[in-house]
């Protein structure tokens, strides 16, 4: 299996760059995974698509404003991007300019609230950042930081809560959930008000969902590892679920991923954690997940590849050339999929 295989030509002008006024006014492909037929909605209709006793499972992690600009004492712009978090007041950062940014080199951030000394660069060009600040780091970043927007969105964006999904509650990614990105409040109130479950999984997005696939071969590809995790109110939500012949539709690819590396192998389910490098791509066998609702993936990309594996790659790419056509926006801030 060829990581070309997942090619599709995308006109660079239907990457969405902002988000609409309105959440739940994006567009809406809803395909047939077993027909591949593909049917023109608005997200606000999803509610036609879910039955009562289905469970919608959604991904709660919120996105750190983990993009910090600052300069060394010398005056050079830094960019640092927090990716994890390893303690002791210690990150694993993405920094540019990398040359500039050496084991000992101090960063200053804001008029010198935050300040950062590089301890050690890893094997990947990663950096070891220790930072030093007063008081809750959390806070300290809710003033200086900004949100860390995927590579092919050039815009600024003029509200940060725009890039957080209304549900969001555990601090912790690198980047967002986009699925989640169309619900509202009040969409989700009518679709509990429908007898449809909602439960909260988590799983804390990291930067190995913008790198490409650089392979020629899939299988050559590793995944970064994630961490996920399902609580005790969900596992039995999911159980109960399945017990009563209702579907489990997951929102967004991180979800599904969740589910299908914390799934008993009878699909059953129990509040467990894990750090996770599942790969899905054709051949999988869904163990958890009965419906997605995610967004339009890049080209090559291991999100194609997920999506493939559960709708089939024909009926996918077909899906992808009809948007192309009808002009629907991509990626991030872009429309959404619904396959069931």
């Amino acid at each position: 299996m060829k990581t070309h295989d997942f090619y599709y030509d995308l006109p660079e002008e239907l990457i969405a760059q902002t988000p609409l006024q309105q959440r739940d006014a994006s567009r809406l492909m809803v395909l047939d995974r077993v027909s591949g037929q593909v049917t023109h909605k608005h997200f606000y209709d999803i509610l036609d698509y879910l039955n009562p006793g289905d469970c919608l499972v959604m991904n709660d992690s919120r996105v750190l404003p983990a993009r910090l600009l600052g300069h060394r004492p010398t005056g050079g712009a830094v960019e640092v991007l927090l990716l994890r978090d390893l303690g002791g007041k210690c990150w694993e950062c993405l920094c540019k300019p990398g040359r500039k940014m050496q084991p000992g080199s101090q960063v200053i951030f804001g008029d010198g609230e935050l300040t950062a000394t590089v301890r050690s660069v890893q094997e990947d060009g990663n950096r070891v950042v220790e930072f030093h600040y007063e008081g809750i780091f959390l806070e300290v970043l809710e003033r200086l930081g900004k949100m860390p927007l995927p590579p092919y969105i050039k815009a600024e964006l003029a509200d940060q809560e725009r890039y957080q999904t209304v549900y969001s509650r555990e601090v912790g990614s690198a980047a967002a959930p986009t699925a989640g990105l169309h619900f509202t409040r009040e969409l989700l109130e009518k679709i509990r008000e429908k007898g449809v479950k909602t439960a909260f999984v988590t799983l804390h997005v990291g930067l190995g969902t913008f790198r490409p696939v650089k392979a020629e071969e899939v299988l050559d590809h590793h995944m970064h590892s994630e961490l996920c995790m399902i609580s005790a109110e969900t596992a039995e939500i999911l159980n109960q679920t399945k017990a009563q012949g209702g579907r489990i539709i997951c929102v967004g690819t991180t979800s599904c991923r969740t589910l299908e590396s914390l799934v008993n192998d009878d699909g059953t389910f129990k509040a467990k954690s894990k750090w996770t490098d599942i790969f899905i791509y054709p051949g999988y066998r869904f163990k958890a997940m009965e419906g997605l609702i995610t967004n339009f993936h890049l080209p090559e990309s291991t999100l194609v590849m997920l999506v493939s594996a559960f709708a089939g790659r024909e009926h996918v790419l077909n899906a992808y050339q009809e948007a192309v056509k009808e002009r629907y926006r991509f990626f991030s801030f872009g429309d959404a999929m619904c396959i069931i």
